[in-house]
C-alpha cells in the first residue's frame, strides 16, 4: 500500500473512531401492523415464510412505502422528478438543525410554524446554514404507538396535527437554502392547513425543490438545535417513491 493510501486509510479509521465515540440517538419509530400510520393505507402485514423447524427464519413484509419512520423522494408528489434510488449517498448525510416547538404544539395542536417563528428561533441559535436538514420538533411523537393520542381526532373525525407553514418552508428553501426537512408527523403540512386548502401544499413545494423529506421521526428532545449530523439509511427499492429509513444522529 502507497503512503498516500495509507494516510488516507487512517485518517479514515481516524474519523470513525471520533464518531463512535460521541453520542448517537436514533431517530426511527420500530413500525408493525398495529402502527399509527396514514389513513389512506392498510395496516402493515408480516408473515413467516419459513421458521427454525424449517432450517432457516424468514419473513415476508407488506407495506406502502410512505410507513413507520419513512423517507418521501420528490416523485411523491411532482411527476417527472427523481426516485428514490436516485438520492445521492451524500444528500442523506447533512447537518442538522432541529426546531424546538414542543411547548407550542403541546398547547395547540393546530400549531403551525410560520415565519415569525423561525426568526424567533435564529434570534436564539444564530442563522439557519445552507445545506442543513431542518427537522421541526413538536414531541408529535411521543403519542406512538397510541393512534388514537397521534391522530388526535376532533368531534368531526378530523386530525388535529401540528405542522409547518407553507411560508414557512418557502422561507427556508428559498432564503436559507436549507437541502430537506423532517418532523414528527404524518405529513409536512398542518392539519389545519390542510382543512383549510384541501391539499397538501407544503408537502407538495418541498418535494418539488427536488429534495427529500423525513417524516415520523422521534426523539428529536434529544438532539441540539444546532451541531448534529443526521444519517438517513434506506434500501434502494426500483422506481420508488419512498420507503421505511433507518434515520439517526450523532451528537457534537
Amino acid at each position: 500500500m502507497s503512503v498516500q493510501k495509507q494516510k488516507v486509510t487512517n485518517e479514515l479509521f481516524e474519523a470513525i473512531e471520533i464518531l463512535k465515540q460521541k453520542e448517537w440517538v436514533d431517530l426511527t419509530h420500530t413500525f408493525g401492523p398495529e402502527s399509527p400510520h396514514f389513513a389512506a393505507f392498510e395496516p402493515a402485514s408480516i408473515d413467516t415464510l419459513f421458521d427454525h423447524d424449517d432450517g432457516f427464519f424468514a419473513q415476508r413484509f407488506s407495506f406502502p412505502g410512505q410507513y413507520g419512520t419513512h423517507i418521501d423522494a420528490p416523485i411523491h408528489f411532482v411527476r417527472d422528478t427523481r426516485y428514490l434510488e436516485e438520492l445521492g449517498l451524500k444528500e442523506l448525510v447533512l447537518p442538522l438543525v432541529v426546531i424546538d416547538r414542543s411547548k407550542e404544539a403541546a398547547e395547540d395542536a393546530d400549531f403551525t410554524l410560520t415565519v415569525d417563528e423561525i426568526k424567533k428561533f435564529e434570534a436564539e441559535h444564530g442563522e439557519i446554514e445552507a445545506g442543513t436538514f431542518v427537522a421541526l420538533r413538536t414531541d408529535w411523537s411521543k403519542r406512538w404507538p397510541d393512534k388514537d393520542a397521534f391522530n388526535n381526532k376532533d368531534a368531526d373525525g378530523n386530525n388535529r396535527i401540528p405542522g409547518w407553514g407553507l411560508d414557512a418552508l418557502k422561507f427556508l428553501f428559498e432564503e436559507r437554502g436549507v437541502r430537506a426537512v423532517g418532523h414528527e408527523t404524518y405529513d409536512t403540512d398542518s392539519a389545519i392547513d390542510f382543512l383549510k386548502n384541501e391539499a397538501l401544499l407544503g408537502e407538495y413545494y418541498v418535494l418539488e425543490q427536488d429534495t427529500y423529506q423525513v417524516e415520523l421521526l422521534k426523539n428529536l428532545d434529544q438532539l441540539p438545535a444546532k451541531g448534529a449530523v443526521i444519517f438517513n439509511i434506506v434500501p434502494k427499492p426500483e422506481k420508488a417513491s419512498g420507503f421505511p429509513v433507518r434515520s439517526f444522529a450523532i451528537l457534537p
